[in-house]
Order: structure tokens, then sequence, then C-alpha cells
């Protein structure tokens, strides 16, 4: 999965119920969290859910309204099966059986069986109607917390950033990396350019955020307020005009931090008022 994985906790009758996002839009709810409110054994609870004909039929049908490349030829074959005593089914089976992309496997300490929110809350049914609602009301309260905090004033920003973004890597691409340069390793250059802006706007690379705080959520981007994201949005330009100048990294550096603390200066002397009136923008 990405890296950029936005994770958070669903609340239910006393149950946390793990959740993660990686664009704001598509949520990935654990099975594995849910089916422990039936048993002490959630695996087997998600298994003997699978072999449903009706579950089996559902997820053949959000495959195919999702994933371009599912295989309808093979759930085809489990479609026929499901619901005889003889048949098995298990998230590891149909996602390399089908190529599915609606439920997701992960290992590790806080691993377990995840399925896009539309399959979680059609699992939840089968466990309990009772608890589904409770799922779903705190599901609810989480998309509000999380579009207010994507409200205009930062959102707008934040999408300048990205569109900067675009210019910074392209500059990158065109003037910093050699073309032997393997994908790992320019990879890489990019993470270096992307921890040059960090340093020189925020003082710490991105690891070094984390680092100070393990527990905080998001990353130190997500953290930034309206002037930062505003700064931001500068700096990247700023960078590729300069990488494309053939400035060294540590003449880029002494130069970005330059600019960020003269713009901050002077941002921190303008009233933000214009932009809390926009329709969407907090209100006092």
């Amino acid at each position: 999965m990405a890296n950029d994985i936005k994770k958070d906790v669903i609340h239910a009758k006393g149950f946390d119920i793990g959740i993660y996002t990686i664009d704001y839009e598509n949520e990935f709810i654990s099975l594995t969290d849910i089916a422990k409110y039936k048993s002490n054994a959630p695996n087997d609870v998600i298994k003997n859910w699978m072999r449903g004909r009706e579950t089996l039929e559902f997820l053949g049908l959000w495959e195919s309204l999702h994933n371009p490349d599912f295989k309808p030829v093979e759930f085809d074959g489990f479609k026929s099966e499901a619901g005889l005593h003889a048949f098995t089914m298990s998230p590891t089976k149909w996602i390399e059986s089908v190529n599915a992309i609606g439920i997701v496997t992960k290992a590790g300490r806080y691993g377990g069986t995840y399925a896009h929110s539309d399959i979680a809350l059609e699992f939840a049914s089968w466990i309990s109607a009772e608890f589904k609602l409770y799922i779903m009301k705190d599901y609810q309260r989480l998309k509000k917390d999380e579009n207010s905090r994507l409200s205009l004033n930062w959102n707008l920003n934040r999408e300048i950033a990205k569109l900067n973004y675009r210019i910074h890597t392209d500059a990158i691409k065109d003037n910093l990396i050699p073309p032997e340069l393997t994908p790992e390793q320019i990879s890489y250059k990019y993470a270096n350019e992307a921890d040059l802006l960090n340093v020189a706007l925020f003082g710490r690379t991105a690891k070094q955020w984390r680092d100070a705080d393990p527990g905080r959520k998001g990353n130190i981007r997500d953290d930034a307020d309206l002037n930062q994201l505003l700064v931001l949005a500068n700096m990247e330009s700023y960078n590729a005009v300069l990488i494309g100048q053939g400035k060294k990294m540590s003449e880029r550096l002494v130069l970005l931090r330059e600019l960020a603390v003269k713009q901050m200066e002077t941002l921190s002397l303008v009233s933000m008022d214009s932009l809390k009136r926009l329709p969407g923008g907090d209100s006092e």
C-alpha cells in the first residue's frame, strides 16, 4: 500500500475498529475488528460470511463496478459452488483468485483483513444490525471531522501545493536525475527534495517530525497551517527555478530558507478575514 496512509479508529459499543484511507475518498475498515464483536475467532467469522452465495454475489458485483482487472470467469466458478457444504472461501483466496481490490489483507501487529467501507458495512449488517448502526454513527462523526479539517481554507491551499509539486518534481526529473539512475534512486532523490523544502520551512525533515511525536496522525505537511501551505506552494515553484539554474542543494537550502522567513513574516501581517468569508470558510 502507499506510504501516505491516514489511519484512524471507529468506536462502536466498546469495540475499536481500525480504518484507513489513502485518498480521503475510499476508506477501508477492519473486518477483523468488526468480527470480534461476534467471536474471539474473527478469521473464522469472516470465512463463514464469505462462503455464502449472497455474499459472493455482492462481492462480485462490487468488484465488477470498481475494478477493471476483476476476473469474472474465476468469479463465476466460485458463484456456482457458493453455499455448498464443501465450499470454502477466505480473503486471501478471494484476492488471489479474482484479483480483488475491495478486500485487503495486512500483516504485522496491526494487521488483519480490511475491506472498502461499502463491503465492511455489508459485513457489519451480517454480524448485527444494531452493531452496524453504532459503527455508522461513529463513521459519520469521523467523516464530519475530516470534512471540517479539509475545509476550503485548508484544502484550497493544499491543492495549490500539489499543483506546484508537479512543477517541482518535473524540474527534478529534467535537471537532477541522470538517466542511468534506477527507479529506487529516483524515488530517493524526490524524497531528498521534499525534505529540503521541509527543512527550509519547518526546520526539520519528515522523519524528524514523526520521531518527535510518533503518535501524531498524518504527515508534516498535513499538520501545516494556512500560511505555511501558501509559502510551501511558492517554495516549490522557486525551487524548480533554482534547480533549472543548476544551483547546488546547499545553495538552494539557504535561498529557500530566506524566502520562507520573508514570506512568513509578510503573511503574519496580513489579515486572513477575506478568506474566512469565502463559502465554506471558517465562520466566526
